[in-house]
């Protein structure tokens, strides 16, 4: 059996949107699109009609690469001044002899009811670990005897007015929102290795304009930090430096920097024409001296943040983020944590790219919530289904437990 999902993550630079199918518990990537983005600042909403259009555009992209219409979205979201909160549930059974997935949703769910959101919205629920009767630290009670159901929760929360402005977006765009994750949490689940959920470790994505850096215990995120700072002061660093547009300092950073300017080539030129309309000409050696410089920043700013958000022993670095794309880069982060931070890498064909990190895992995390559950969702109708197999609400609407959780809570 096949279920198709869509992730999309609406940042500041950039729209990204994935079509994926999952088989034989493989996923598989059946279009993608990163178009750019407008309207948006920060991973806020600050234009709602710049914005709209942006996400129009990049359905409009994976929809005619596919031959499909999408109606439907995983979301990921920004954890800008999110909340987590540890809370219980306990209910009885419904049939002793085997608790299903319709037990572990209303205990989940008997949880969230006794938490109060004085103008937050919850974004995850997270469960720890299940008690079956007098047994403990159970991940998963499908299938176990028992009479009560025991849930210790993680709930994560973000304000409701930048949440409910993304989701007015994605409405306005012609489009519903079955469910919505952290961007962090897109980054944990696209790239975690076996082994990982046992540990205490950190996932930094390294964004446009700032950098999240997010601390996981047991593949559940607990805390988080917002560092203003982010590629694009790195595009003005060059664009200052060599009195570049913004645009030549970008292009510069992509396609012909390295993150070490010990692994530049002096040999290495390119030519440039200044905003005085000069043309000069720059060494590999010399931008990428600039570039380390302002990435060890950001880097050194990180590994602090952690510090800061947890005094446990850190066991895994993620580091995510188009920055993270930069020749050599790899290098520096290995130098910098002593072997203890990885790239994030996507191996899935069509999204080898760390810029789709947060929408591929979303969906990886919307797959994984809807096992526990016992439930199957289908983001794609039957006549769409058929298409791909052959060829290999109002924003007042939305209140705590409201329609976007619907389908898991009920």
């Amino acid at each position: 059996m096949s279920e198709f999902y869509t992730g999309i993550d609406i940042g500041t630079d950039s729209v990204k949107i994935i079509v994926a199918e999952k088989r034989n518990e493989n996923f598989h990537v059946l279009g993608s699109t990163c178009s750019t983005s407008h309207g948006i600042k920060n991973g806020q909403i600050v234009d709602t009609k710049l914005a709209v259009s942006s996400v129009k555009n990049a359905i409009k992209q994976v929809e005619n690469m596919l031959d499909i219409k999408i109606k439907k979205v995983v979301a990921a979201v920004p954890p800008t001044n999110c909340k987590m909160d540890i809370v219980m549930g306990t209910i009885n059974v419904l049939n002793p002899t085997c608790i299903t997935g319709i037990d572990v949703s209303a205990v989940l769910n008997e949880a969230v009811k006794g938490h109060k959101y004085d103008g937050y919205e919850i974004v995850t629920v997270s469960p720890i670990s299940f008690i079956v009767d007098d047994k403990e630290n159970i991940k998963d009670p499908k299938g176990m005897v028992g009479d009560t159901l025991e849930a210790k929760v993680v709930i994560s929360s973000i304000p409701k007015d930048g949440l409910y402005k993304i989701l007015e977006v994605i409405h306005l765009a012609g489009l519903d929102t079955v469910d919505i994750a952290f961007t962090s949490t897109g980054d944990y689940y696209a790239t975690k290795g076996s082994g990982v959920d046992s540990y205490v470790g950190a996932v930094i994505n390294i964004g446009e304009s700032s950098t999240n850096v997010s601390i996981f215990n047991k593949g559940i995120q607990i805390k988080h930090s917002l560092l203003p700072v982010g590629s694009t002061n790195v595009d003005k660093d060059l664009s200052y430096i060599y009195n570049i547009s913004l645009d030549d300092a970008r292009s510069i950073k992509e396609n012909f920097a390295f993150a070490l300017e010990e692994y530049s080539d002096e040999s290495e030129k390119i030519f440039v024409i200044t905003n005085d309309k000069d043309k000069k000409e720059l060494s590999q050696v010399s931008i990428s001296k600039v570039v380390e410089a302002r990435l060890l920043e950001i880097l050194k700013l990180s590994k602090n943040e952690i510090k800061n958000l947890t005094n446990r022993e850190i066991r895994y670095i993620i580091v995510a983020g188009g920055l993270s794309e930069l020749q050599g880069f790899h290098l520096l982060i290995d130098r910098e944590f002593h072997g203890l931070a990885k790239v994030c890498k996507i191996s899935t064909i069509g999204i080898r790219h760390n810029k789709y990190s947060s929408a591929f895992g979303v969906i990886k995390y919307f797959d994984e919530k809807l096992s526990l559950r016992e439930r199957n969702y289908d983001m794609i109708d039957k006549d769409n289904q058929e298409i791909l197999t052959s060829t290999e609400n109002k924003l007042s609407d939305y209140d705590t437990f409201s329609k976007v959780y619907g389908h898991l809570f009920d």
